[in-house]
């Protein structure tokens, strides 16, 4: 009580929550972690984050920061400990369209930055299906990805700078909207990725990029797996470059998606084995700007490049988005996603990278895994293609978790052995401890270890997640 007390004399009595008003907070997106915080506290600003956090280390209280709490692995999950909600710092602090940055806190939601780099002609090209509830903080926290990752990189890639509460609440000031900076360590890419254990992210300057002036959208079936890549390779080449997303859909995502959202139809149907959402996007007016006749250059380049792969084998066939409502519709389909994955109990998935040449026989090699571990399996795959990042479901024949933990183990060693990595996007959490603690460089965990024992000595800074134990 006494702690209690002085937390609400920090942030005042009405941001500090338990018992019922802390419940909502204490289950994450997918309800596999569900348990109730201690308390809930709710600073208004980095000060008070930085008074918060130097109350807990003093106390050696667990801490676990939050914020649009959407993620995936458990990363917030915080019984007994007491959750620091970044919910109340949520301003735009800046958007400076001359530079291209925008100066914001961590409890912003994505689509309010969406909303204000557009007005400004401008775009903040971190795009996922959570945007409308998931905030910066967060989306740092995990270096999240999404669809527009293969043109514009994950979010690491869009941050220049940071701010920082340690976890004595001493508060790092890196918040230089600086491109090019050789003075010593990058240190804000530690924080970046690290789930907050390493730190509170409370504020970032973030790369804003033109916004395009046009869009050319298209459901493509591509001849096989292995064609779709090299079909993406050309478009790249005919395009220069301007592929901001391709997403991967088989038969089998295609077969639930008719079953859970029998409203959304296909343009070509539920039976193709390899459904490919290409997007272009262009700034330039020579690419963007309507002819007399109203064809737009991009969608023409579109049609035109497609039209050769399919001259060359790699497509079967294609259909391009004709209009805003044609094109939010093909995008509903891929973001239809959650709702097939999540849809069905029980359910094992997995947020896998690969190398791109590679996908395919992952999906292969899984396939043929599952048949002997559990021939009773069903499974379902939806990939970022571009850049590699597969999200596989297994939705196993018998809900026992020996055979759960077969078919986990299973296919993070198959991942591994191909060259890839057991988390794409989603992070670590607490569900992907076991492969970090399998998979991961030994010499990386120790140095990681290091790094952690050097900035929260204490360990109060979301125990237990993220790093194995030694």
């Amino acid at each position: 009580m006494e702690i209690l007390e002085r937390l609400a004399g920090i942030v005042g009595s009405a941001h500090v929550l338990t018992g019922a008003d802390a419940l909502p907070y204490g289950t994450d997106w997918t309800r596999s972690y569900a348990a109730p915080p201690r308390a809930v506290v709710r600073p208004a600003d980095t000060g008070e984050v930085s008074r918060v956090l130097r109350l807990a280390h003093d106390c050696a209280l667990p801490v676990v920061p939050v914020a649009g709490n959407t993620g995936l692995v458990g990363g917030t999950h915080a019984p007994d400990a007491l959750m620091l909600s970044l919910e109340r710092l949520n301003r735009i602090r800046a958007i400076r369209p001359e530079s291209r940055v925008a100066v914001v806190e961590a409890g912003v939601v994505l689509v309010r930055l969406h909303e204000a780099a557009e007005a400004e002609g401008l775009m903040f090209p971190l795009h996922f299906g959570a945007r409308g509830s998931a905030m910066i903080g967060g989306a740092l926290s995990t270096n999240a990805g999404g669809s527009n990752v293969l043109r514009y990189g994950n979010a690491r890639a869009l941050c220049l700078g940071l701010e920082v509460v340690l976890a004595d609440g001493r508060v790092l000031d890196l918040m230089s909207e600086l491109h090019k900076d050789n003075s010593g360590y990058d240190l804000k890419d530690l924080f970046i990725g690290a789930e907050g254990t390493l730190g509170v992210i409370t504020a970032a300057v973030l790369r804003l990029v033109p916004r395009p002036r046009a869009h050319a959208t298209a459901m493509v079936a591509a001849a096989s797996l292995p064609a779709a890549l090299s079909l993406l390779n050309r478009l790249q080449e005919a395009t220069g470059g301007m592929v901001e997303a391709f997403e991967y859909m088989p038969r089998r995502y295609m077969s639930r998606l008719r079953t859970v959202r029998p409203d959304l139809v296909p343009p070509l149907g539920h039976a193709r084995e390899t459904t490919i959402l290409v997007e272009l996007a262009a700034t330039a007016p020579r690419d963007a700007a309507p002819r007399e006749d109203g064809t737009v250059p991009l969608s023409e380049l579109l049609e035109r490049s497609l039209a050769e792969t399919i001259e060359a084998g790699l497509a079967e066939d294609a259909v391009i988005a004709r209009s805003l409502s044609e094109r939010r519709r093909m995008w509903a389909i891929r973001e239809a996603a959650a709702e097939i994955t999540f849809g069905r109990e029980p359910h094992v998935d997995f947020d896998v990278a690969l190398p791109l040449d590679r996908v395919a026989e992952f999906l292969d090699r899984a396939q043929a895994f599952l048949q002997r571990a559990d021939p009773g399996a069903e499974t379902n795959a939806v990939a970022h293609l571009g850049d590699g990042n597969v999200h596989f479901t297994v939705w196993p024949g018998r809900d026992e978790p020996a055979l759960i933990g077969r078919i986990r183990t299973g296919i993070d060693d198959l991942t591994l052995a191909l060259g890839g990595s057991f988390s794409a996007e989603h992070g670590i959490g607490l569900s992907k401890l076991e492969p970090m603690r399998r998979g991961k460089d030994p010499v990386a965990l120790e140095v990681m270890r290091a790094l952690r024992a050097t900035l929260d000595p204490k360990g109060i800074l979301n125990p237990g997640k993220l790093l194995p134990p030694a």
